[in-house]
């Protein structure tokens, strides 16, 4: 099955490259200086891989597009591999420090993604999530040009949307459409996981918060 981003990794790297830096100080903060492995689950085209070394950690990058991770590779010298979120290639207990950074609008199986990030942490280990805050950023939503937020009743419409009408034309979910996740839904993946959610934080400072971050450790 081809992976939806194959065939779109050059545009997708020009659309949401130069937004890309806004989201680095607050993955840095969020991770806070560690050492070990880090697996970057839906590394995409690598923009953060370099972000996530300079907090001391080694990472290794994995995606599902071939194509994204065709340029990972001229961007990042990390470890780079191909595989499916929901059935990691790595055994149990091996990563101190998973990131999942925007990938929850990518994949059909959120909590099948957590369930695996957790299985292949060390006791203690760390799992961030950063990416679409699922109350204020969706199908659901639709956006005014004076900072507005419109929330349709659409918002409990779980799983993958196609099209919506609210969507920018020629964007990033008008080209590959867009899982939506539920903000119970999301939360309870973590508890359903096993994981200890530490912290939730709304990152940037805007007004209507679109991004959502949650921290969480594997028991020990």
């Amino acid at each position: 099955m081809t992976a939806r981003y194959d065939g779109q990794a050059e545009w997708y790297d020009d659309y949401i490259g130069p937004g890309a830096a806004a989201n680095v100080a607050d993955i840095a903060d969020l991770l806070g200086p560690g050492e070990g492995l880090c697996l970057d689950i839906g590394c995409g085209t690598g923009l953060y891989l370099d972000t996530i070394r300079t907090t001391g950690r080694t990472v290794v990058g994995l995606d599902r597009s071939a194509d994204q991770l065709r340029l990972a590779r001229r961007r990042d010298g990390a470890p780079l591999l191909q595989g499916d979120a929901t059935t990691l290639p790595f055994a149990a207990d091996t990563f101190g420090t998973i990131t999942a950074l925007w990938v929850s609008t990518d994949i059909g199986d959120f909590a099948g993604l957590i369930k695996e990030a957790a299985r292949v942490l060390i006791p203690g280990g760390l799992l961030l999530f950063y990416g679409v805050h699922p109350c204020f950023n969706g199908p659901h939503i639709e956006l005014h040009t004076d900072g507005a937020v419109v929330i349709h009743p659409t918002y409990r419409l779980r799983g993958w949307h196609k099209r919506s009408p609210w969507w920018r034309e020629g964007g990033v979910r008008d080209r590959v459409g867009m899982s939506h996740v539920p903000l119970p839904d999301l939360i309870n993946a973590f508890i359903d996981a096993g994981l200890i959610i530490d912290r939730l934080s709304e990152p940037r400072e805007h007004p209507i918060p679109s991004v959502l971050a949650v921290r969480a450790f594997h028991r020990n």
